[in-house]
């Protein structure tokens, strides 16, 4: 799948699979928010955590509509300020509930498409993240070929192709898939910058 194909595929998605496809962009940048919200002092992870996991639940319910707006007030409330804090976590931290909100936005707005710039968004963090941590004084030529080559960002290239098509495949949420989907994008704990909460 070239890239041109990657983004028509991802601009096809609608309904379930659109929110599928969030929620698992969103479950990939996780572990960025909760290491931030320790960081700061704020313990917010393990109730984002259950805003995550009641937002993967409302795939296998029709008519869940109702549960969002709760979910996205709680949502906005653990949400960081990036104005409020001078660390650099916040952003990535920021940036997984702007995806979960997505996420849960298609839900109640489905006939809005909300995949292809949060595809864009999820693979900002990734580029970022390389930049501040490892572009130093590099020219531009210098930093484009660092992106080009950075294994983050093949990882995160394979991780969304894999998840566009997964998608597409699949005929309908089934417990079974929307489990192993969650579990991929997951990956063990591991986020979309590389980093774990064991680290």
């Amino acid at each position: 799948m070239n890239a041109n194909q990657f983004l028509k595929a991802v601009e096809q998605l609608q309904g379930w699979r659109e929110t599928a496809f969030l929620l698992a962009l969103a479950e990939r940048g996780f572990v960025n928010y909760a290491l931030f919200s320790d960081a700061i002092g704020m313990k917010g992870g393990a109730k984002m955590r259950l805003i995550l996991d009641q937002a993967w639940d409302l795939l296998q319910r029709d008519n869940a509509e109702a549960a969002v707006p709760p979910l996205l007030a709680r949502l906005e409330a653990l949400s960081p300020d990036v104005e409020k804090y001078d660390a650099y976590g916040v952003y990535p931290a920021f940036d997984f509930c702007r995806l979960l909100e997505q996420a849960l936005l298609s839900r109640l707005n489905p006939d809005r498409h909300r995949a292809s710039e949060a595809s864009q968004w999820a693979t900002a963090t990734v580029m970022n993240f390389i930049e501040v941590s490892e572009a130093g004084d590099l020219d531009e030529d210098a930093l484009v070929r660092l992106l080009e080559q950075h294994e983050l960002m093949k990882i995160d290239k394979a991780f969304q192709r894999d998840l566009v098509l997964s998608v597409k495949r699949q005929r309908t949420p089934t417990e079974e898939f929307i489990d192993s989907l969650k579990a991929r994008a997951a990956n063990e704990g591991v986020s979309n910058l590389g980093i774990s909460l064991n680290d």
